[in-house]
């Protein structure tokens, strides 16, 4: 095995190296903490916390893989139960697994009038993601025969509890919002197609889908699916390493989507796109006194992408799509205002030198908030589309932590910076 020799002052270590695939080489640091050194490294952004065989991306070089099969041809070729297949086992179904899978998942999707009742009981105005945290939460005290992380069948079925379930959880919570009855599932339907028949249908009137609502839906949940240890897949892992079951890890990492800087992006570049078009500005007017100020404009750069976003350059060929087809989009002049701001604002970005050369290119949220709103979500709702897009993710990276015979309890070090000891001062005397 080849090895890392590390030098501070006298002390001298030699360090395992762990030889990647594809990507950079991992130096195991974990024993400096018996000779009384912890490497420090605030959010985490050079540390490995495991290895895995899910994800890779290379941000320089716009690369996203699943299970090794580039993002594109998945999109192209794929679709979301299949790559969720193909996330959890590691490779790509047969026919007769996808049928299978596909047939399991179509089943478990309605869920109990109790559940019903409980989702009921949740404020309107509730947060769309405070709700499906809760309601996935939930899930575990209705199926609590598929709460053992330990044994291989519940594990099984409750992943496909919660692929399936989710989805009916967010339609639901979408038509609480606008005061409309819940819709049941219709097993013959597609999992795309019948979300959005849930979601925007009126009761006892047919309902066909729009196929490229359809279709770019599919896409963007593909394109979402997984994205290696990012914040909200790393306190799923860290809440698995405890044992805490699939429900209780899913419905943290859900928490920790919520926040704006991470799911919640895609609702910040809509009202960023707001902001514009009333500030009385030109968008490049707005642009450059943005610069000026330094204040960061959301919607462009990303964490680990220095080039263009991969998943970008799929949402975008979809928004054009939509885009094309003004006449049937129905959009009012408010949405369309945002639009014009959206392609002037990526224009800019795209030929400005002080965007390019900070390589701060339009990425995935940019896009999907602008394809939600035109299929018809409120911006609440957007988080909860991501979050049904990660879920397979969540549960490949899950059971792969436990599969891991590596796998420890997490638990983080720190650099303790406080007082030195000192003794208590009675309160008379202070």
């Amino acid at each position: 095995m080849a090895t890392a020799e590390l030098d501070i002052d006298t002390n001298k270590f030699k360090l395992p190296v762990v030889k990647a695939t594809a990507g950079p080489d991992g130096i195991v640091v974990s024993s400096l903490r018996n000779d009384g050194w912890v490497t420090l490294d605030p959010g985490f952004l050079t540390t490995a916390q495991c290895e895995s065989k899910i994800t890779y991306i290379d941000g320089n070089n716009s690369v996203l893989r699943y299970r090794g099969y580039p993002i594109e041809q998945l999109c192209d070729q794929s679709d979301f139960l299949e790559v969720a297949w193909l996330l959890r086992f590691g490779e790509l179904p047969t026919k007769e697994q996808y049928d299978n899978f596909s047939s399991d998942v179509n089943h478990r999707t309605m869920v109990g009038e109790d559940f019903r009742t409980f989702l009921g009981s949740f404020p309107r105005a509730a947060h769309p993601m405070s709700v499906l945290a809760s309601a996935v939460n939930a899930l575990a005290t209705f199926y609590p025969d598929t709460t053992d992380p330990n044994d291989s069948d519940q594990l099984d079925e409750a992943a496909t509890i919660i692929m399936a379930k989710v989805r009916t959880i967010v339609s639901y919570i979408f038509r609480r919002r606008r005061d409309e009855p819940m819709l049941y599932p219709d097993y013959a339907r597609g999992y795309v197609d019948d979300f959005l028949r849930m979601c925007f249908a009126v009761p006892y009137e047919p309902f066909e889908s729009d196929p490229l609502y359809v279709h770019a839906l599919g896409r963007l949940l593909i394109i979402h699916a997984d994205h290696e240890q990012n914040c909200s897949t790393s306190v799923v892992r860290i809440a698995g390493s405890a044992h805490a079951n699939l429900y209780s890890s899913i419905a943290a990492g859900i928490n920790a989507l919520s926040g704006p800087l991470h799911g919640g992006a895609n609702e910040a570049v809509l009202r960023q796109l707001k902001a514009i078009r009333d500030s009385g500005l030109s968008v490049k007017e707005f642009v450059d006194k943005a610069k000026s100020e330094g204040r960061r404009i959301s919607g462009l750069g990303h964490r680990v992408y220095k080039s263009y976003d991969p998943r970008a350059a799929i949402a975008r060929q979809y928004l054009e799509q939509l885009l094309e087809r003004e006449d049937t989009l129905k959009l009012s002049l408010e949405e369309r205002a945002l639009f014009d701001v959206a392609t002037e604002l990526e224009r800019i970005a795209l030929s400005d030198e002080y965007f390019v050369s900070r390589h701060l290119y339009p990425n995935v949220d940019f896009y999907t908030g602008l394809i939600y709103r035109a299929i018809g979500f409120d911006p609440a709702m957007f988080t909860t589309l991501f979050a049904l897009g990660r879920i397979p993710g969540w549960i490949a990276q899950y059971r792969e932590m436990l599969a891991d015979p590596d796998a420890k309890i997490g638990r983080p070090r720190q650099v303790y910076t406080g007082e030195a000891k000192r003794d208590y001062v009675p309160m008379e005397e202070r």
